[in-house]
């Protein structure tokens, strides 16, 4: 799978649909697994047109007085499948973590966490998130793959993952900038990636998706 985080960049900002879009055209043209994570405001917009539509973040409260909440039912409501947790430019506490994980699957949807390193990745699988994705926050948005720079992390944290749950799908963040960081992420035990700015601030987000969807 791909996981396309498209952040709150000033292009995510304005081309939003058009790269819900651009990987919905990918994904009938491949069959590939693409997630597509758009700001908030886009949420709704996205998931109308789109079915493999996450939240960026994603709040433990029930519906109640909760103001500026974002519980798992409103994501419900507006046909999102699920969210990102735990991403290290929007940390929680474990506790949360797990408090908002649980309140996603009980809502029928799916939780992707975050783990910044082979400690997290730990704590978190036990949680039994669908998703964790390895991402050192130092090399977030460098151009500096992780599974480059510290392929040991990837191998370790895979392994670590699938001894304490075979079904949770890892998967490798941090500077995946083109198709050959998928293929080292694929070679060293990854089930997929997930990125940002080198999607959203690629100058052609279709041809580069595609090359991306190629190595797989």
């Amino acid at each position: 799978m791909i996981v396309l985080n498209l952040k709150t960049y000033e292009r995510s900002l304005d081309k939003a649909l058009y790269f819900v879009d651009v990987a919905s055209e990918v994904v009938e043209e491949s069959g590939m697994r693409i997630v597509l994570c758009p700001p908030s405001i886009y949420l709704k917009d996205a998931a109308e047109r789109f079915s493999e539509i996450f939240a960026q973040h994603c709040d433990a409260s029930l519906p109640g007085q909760h103001t500026g909440d974002l519980p798992p039912e409103a994501l419900k409501k507006i046909k999102v499948k699920g969210s990102i947790l735990n991403h290290s430019e929007k940390k929680l506490s474990l506790e949360v973590v797990k408090q908002v994980s649980d309140r996603l699957h009980a809502t029928a949807l799916e939780s992707l966490i975050c783990a910044a390193n082979l400690q997290e990745a730990d704590a978190v699988a036990h949680f039994a998130p669908t998703y964790i994705a390895i991402e050192p926050p130092e090399l977030i948005g460098t151009g500096v793959s992780v599974s480059n720079a510290k392929p040991e992390l990837i191998t370790e944290s895979v392994k670590q993952i699938k001894h304490i749950n075979e079904k949770i799908v890892a998967i490798c963040g941090a500077g995946v900038s083109n198709k050959e960081d998928v293929r080292k992420a694929l070679e060293l035990g990854s089930e997929g990636v997930l990125l940002a700015s080198a999607f959203v601030n690629s100058e052609d987000p279709k041809k580069f998706l595609q090359e991306l969807v190629s190595v797989f």
